[in-house]
Parts: structure tokens; sequence; C-alpha cells
């Protein structure tokens, strides 16, 4: 166990991550997943989220997402991700285009969690892929073209039906592990909880082993990508799930 006096200190590589203003998952997973990568600091900034409704339901607020990458680099991390899942219900090539401006503005690597999920799901040659997110039927029915169009087949699908951002974080891990459940039923390639104001990775070993189907929670897919885009390798971070097996750095290409 690493000295928590000694890590205040210790950490040489910096990775910088925008999240949601209402996420209160994304920083908490972050921190515990990096607990097992000693020389690696989490720093964060954040874009306004908030609420059951979205100002930007079809884009990206480009000048607070911009912002807030252009403040996470005045700290020069190795890596800035957008740790959030607003790239599957309006298309992986917008998540490109945020991370080739991201990139381009600070000369940085950047990572979404949608494309590491991407990444994943390519390296495993998954084509079959059940979602469980804790979004309303509406939102929730955006996201399985969106993936279809990237070239995956969404064969079950669950969600919780919540409205408000920040009461996805207060799903019950008894209602996670149902939905789980259900969609793996149908034996897809792999299961993915999308969203990353979803409580899912801290289940996601043990959903693992009982089903038998990789488990792709999106924020610990942002942590893996930004770890894999730094150069480091992934393997330490095995307790959080298989993902953490697969040595491919995520790219945007």
């Amino acid at each position: 166990m690493t000295d928590p006096l000694l890590a205040v200190r210790r950490p040489t590589i910096a990775i910088g991550t925008i999240t949601p203003s209402a996420n209160v998952v994304v920083e908490r997973v972050t921190a515990a997943v990096l607990a097992d990568f000693p020389m690696v600091s989490a720093h964060f900034s954040r874009t306004e989220v908030v609420g059951s409704s979205d100002a930007y339901a079809d884009d990206y607020d480009w000048t607070g997402m911009l912002r807030a990458a252009e403040l996470l680099a005045h700290a020069h991390p190795s890596c800035i991700c957008w740790n959030g899942s607003k790239g599957g219900s309006i298309g992986f090539a917008v998540d490109r285009t945020l991370c080739d401006r991201i990139t381009g503005m600070t000369g940085i690597p950047s990572v979404t969690s949608t494309l590491a999920i991407d990444a994943a799901l390519r390296a495993t040659k998954a084509k079959r892929v059940a979602l469980v997110t804790p979004y309303r039927s509406a939102y929730a029915a955006k996201i399985p073209q969106v993936f279809a169009d990237a070239g995956y087949a969404v064969v079950a699908e669950a969600h919780a039906g919540v409205a408000d951002n920040l009461a996805y974080a207060a799903i019950p891990d008894g209602d996670i592990v149902a939905m789980v459940r259900s969609v793996a039923a149908v034996r897809p390639d792999a299961v993915i909880a999308y969203c990353t104001n979803f409580p899912v990775a801290h289940l996601v070993d043990a959903l693992e082993r009982e089903i038998d189907i990789p488990v792709y929670d999106s924020v610990t897919a942002g942590v893996w990508g930004a770890l894999g885009a730094s150069g480091q390798p992934t393997a330490p971070g095995r307790r959080w799930g298989s993902l953490f097996e697969l040595s491919v750095a995520p790219g945007h290409a």
C-alpha cells in the first residue's frame, strides 16, 4: 500500500480530465483507480451539464469544453480526457473532432471515454454489445443507432429511467446488477455500462466473474484510455476489470 503522505509528493505523470459539472462519480473513480498507479496524478476541469435538460442536445458546448481543456493544459498533463458519455448520443465522429481540437489547441494527446470503449471493443473484436444506462427511454433510444453507425450491433439494452443528471449517481447497486444480468442473458460480446455519472466501477470485477462477459464501465474506460495515451501500462488496475488487461493505447484516428 502506498503511503498517502508520500503520494502527495511522488507522482510524476499527470492526467487531465474534463467532467460534466453535475458529475460526482468521475473524480471518485479516477482517484480510486489511480491509487493503483502511484506515479500518476489526476487533475480536473468541468463543463456545464446539469439537471434533466441539455442546451446543446445535438452537439458539444465547444466554447466551454475547449476552455476546460485549456485550463487543464496549464498543468502540462500527459493526456486530456473527456470523461463524459455524450458521444454515444451524437456520434463517435464528434468525439474524434473534439480530440483533434483539444490536441490542436494544446499539443496534448486527447481521449474520450466513448473512444476508449471503442478501442477496447475493437481490440477484443467484439461486435455484439449490450447497453446498461441510467437514462430515460427517449435518451436511451438514441444510443444504439450511434453504436450501429460505429459498427456494433446492440443486441440488448436496459435503462433505469432516471431524468436528472445528478440522480444517476444514486442508482442502487442492486438495480445496476439486475440490469447487467438481464442484458447478459443474450450473451453479448461485451456489456457496456454507459454513463459517466453511473456508479458501476466497483461492481465490474464481480459481475465479469459471474456472467463471464467483459463489462466495460464508461468511467474506468476513460481512465484506462488516458493511461494508455500517456504510455502507461494498465495491468496494475486489473482489479477494476478485464479492460485493464488490454494494452491498446486508444487513439481517435
